[in-house]
């Protein structure tokens, strides 16, 4: 009913010209011609209107529909426009309406949903975009630890802090508009065909977070040296402020055509410098000599290490987080099985590519306590080096005391 007396609305019947000429006919002789029909009434004084219609209802209501207009011609008889495609066209603007109507009936709907998450500690920076803090000198983003992030200790594994580290770096590039190509190459740095690769990287973890944690991810950058640029993170429970992880890293430039190492030029420089923070690195450096291995005094090899087409990154070598897993792959079960990485202190030596085959050496050395340090190497098959690495682990379920780690200040 509703929605035939819609369409009456939008389609109004309008009366032939044949009965326009006079609104009303009395009987006589108790008949009236309609059209050269002769109708017969039972009462001589009934009146009859021509072509005459109930008023349409909708919802008991009486909708009164505008007369038809009416044009007269030069001897004054009166007629109808021509039926066109325009004056048969329906009354928009009762459509506007009810399509506004159901609009805002499903706009209700959706504010009534209830969008706020159950827990407080979930769907923090659900997104993952982040933002810049500290007077844009600090870029802060926020990641939750996924099932799949986890390994055999219910607890992130370090490939995954690590990529945390990496994600954070390019993200707070792109947020300062410097990401043109590459990882983290910035215009000027493209027109040389220059990319950054990373050389040195020193890593505390306190506590390795677990499935459905939020961890929160500060980092910056600051000179280190002439041609070295020195980046920082800071990792914390975003719930309790706790660290959990601190890193700090020397980053060095090489042309991606020579694949050499390349001093910094001023047009990069000044590029980047707005962005340096004048801080001290957010761990002590560890200045201790990293010890070269060999296949005598490594007690433990794992040959045939090759990188998979996932393991490039966009400038076609073995993305440096895939080095981690390879120098692990040669520590011993028992260590895995009975403690958790606690610091690691890494130098690139060499970037290898998808055709490399590698080696990965590692040496115990047991200082007489419940911690083990770890002596890595990562070769090649003709003895070139790629990496050397060293590890120390802590027992399983140890107590660390944490603390609410701060950014430090800027002293410029």
């Amino acid at each position: 009913m509703v929605a035939t007396a819609a369409t009456s609305s939008f389609f109004p019947v309008t009366p032939s010209p044949d009965s326009s000429d006079s609104k009303k006919k009395r009987l006589g002789n108790g008949s009236i011609n309609l059209g050269g029909i002769k109708s017969k009434t039972s009462s001589g004084n009934l009146q009859v209107k021509a072509n005459a219609q109930a008023p349409p209802k909708i919802n008991g209501t009486k909708v009164v529909t505008p007369p038809a207009e009416v044009f007269k011609n030069e001897d004054g008889v009166s007629f109808h426009p021509p039926r066109t495609f325009i004056n048969q066209l329906p009354d928009w603007s009762m459509l506007l309406a009810a399509i506004t109507t159901v609009f805002l009936a499903a706009e209700k709907q959706w504010m009534m949903l209830d969008w706020k998450p159950k827990r407080p500690d979930m769907l923090i920076d659900p997104f993952g975009i982040g933002k810049i803090v500290q007077d844009g000198l600090v870029f802060r983003q926020n990641f939750s630890i996924r099932s799949y992030e986890i390994g055999a200790d219910q607890t992130a594994s370090i490939e995954t802090v690590m990529n945390h580290l990496q994600e954070t770096a390019l993200n707070h590039v792109g947020s300062a508009g410097l990401l043109v190509d590459g990882f983290g190459s910035t215009p000027e740095m493209c027109k040389k065909n220059l990319i950054w690769v990373v050389t040195r990287m020193q890593v505390v973890v306190d506590r390795y977070p677990t499935w459905g944690n939020v961890v929160q991810v500060d980092t910056w950058v600051s000179a280190s040296g002439k041609n070295c640029m020195r980046r920082d993170w800071l990792v914390r429970d975003s719930k309790t402020g706790e660290v959990l992880t601190r890193a700090s890293s020397i980053w060095v430039m090489m042309n991606k055509v020579t694949r050499r190492l390349s001093k910094m030029p001023e047009e990069v420089r000044g590029e980047i410098e707005p962005y340096f923070m004048n801080s001290e690195p957010v761990i002590a450096e560890d200045s201790r000599k990293l010890v070269k291995l060999d296949g005598s005094s490594a007690e433990f090899v794992r040959k045939g290490l090759t990188p998979r087409w996932s393991d490039l990154d966009v400038n076609q070598h073995v993305n440096n987080v895939k080095y981690i897993g390879w120098i692990l792959e040669s520590a011993p079960l028992p260590i895995l099985e009975t403690h958790e990485l606690s610091s690691m202190t890494l130098e690139y030596r060499r970037e290898c590519g998808r055709d490399s085959v590698l080696q990965s050496l590692t040496a115990v050395s047991d200082n007489g306590t419940n911690e083990i340090e770890c002596q890595h190497l990562l070769r090649l098959e003709d003895g070139s080096e790629v990496m050397r690495g060293r590890t120390q682990w802590r027992p399983k379920n140890a107590k660390i005391s944490g603390n609410v780690g701060q950014i430090p200040a800027d002293t410029a």
